[in-house]
């Protein structure tokens, strides 16, 4: 089942697959996705996606775990850590299903990393085990924890790379029902595959992560977590297409441009 949100008026609406939303299979919902057990959602009338479609769920926060793929962690010349990596990215960085990243004039190298986020439903705190932890989460969503590299490299902590206004590209929708231990993930710039990442090439298990997370931090309803990009991460420039995939779920594009100005 997936679950989007529709504008301008950020109406949540259910389809049975990607396919059926295609078609305009579309439902309103009209209970609370955060309250209510996905069994229970009440269905209300046929609507279309149209062209307002925007980011599945607007968080409390944004929470990244970085390293946890290790050919990625080789590639930025980093040894895999003891425990992940954990970091806060703005949720002023959210950006809808074809959006634009807009590169900023502070960085020369701005990359893509395409990601498996989660969506939690349900609050978790210190002392969650990996069972609750699954049980607590709504669905997954892809996500591009878009980086200015040159900055992660220079600053002590990752807020200005990773924060920059547009530098979350999240959707299209949320899959909910999905097998967190059984995911993929496919980052393609402009046609070509970049990345191609499961989730059992994973250092630390998504469950795992997430008691994890929780352990520094109450993870609310609505909160995202960024669960690490694998491999093949790469420039993007002014002008590029990006897709995230997770198959199952869809695609999500968004364009990229260079600063116009303010």
């Amino acid at each position: 089942m997936l679950l989007y949100r529709i504008g301008p008026e950020g109406f949540h609406a259910v389809a049975a697959d990607g396919r059926a939303a295609a078609a305009g299979d579309l439902r309103l919902l009209r209970s609370d996705p955060f309250t209510t057990p996905p069994g229970a959602w009440e269905l209300g009338s046929a609507v279309s996606l149209g062209p307002g479609l925007l980011p599945p769920v607007v968080p409390g926060k944004i929470v990244g775990i970085g390293r946890n793929y290790v050919e990625h962690a080789r590639e930025l010349g980093n040894e895999l850590p003891p425990e992940p990596v954990i970091f806060l990215k703005a949720t002023s960085a959210l950006l809808g299903p074809r959006g634009v990243v807009v590169l900023p004039p502070e960085s020369r190298r701005v990359e893509h990393e395409g990601e498996i986020a989660v969506v939690l439903r349900e609050r978790l705190t210190r002392g969650a085990t990996p069972e609750s932890a699954v049980a607590a989460v709504l669905g997954v969503t892809c996500a591009d924890d878009v980086t200015a590299r040159d900055l992660q490299r220079t600053d002590s902590t990752y807020a200005r790379a990773k924060g920059f206004d547009t530098f979350c590209p999240l959707g299209p929708a949320i899959w909910v029902g999905a097998d967190v231990a059984q995911l993929e993930v496919l980052t393609r710039v402009n046609g070509e595959l970049r990345q191609h990442g499961r989730t059992r090439d994973m250092a630390w298990a998504i469950a795992d992560l997430l008691v994890y997370a929780a352990r520094m931090m109450t993870l609310e309803p609505g909160d995202v977590v960024l669960t690490g990009s694998p491999a093949g991460v790469g420039p993007l420039r002014d002008g590029d297409r990006v897709e995230v995939e997770i198959p199952g779920l869809g695609v999500l594009e968004h364009g990229v441009e260079g600063y116009r100005g303010a």
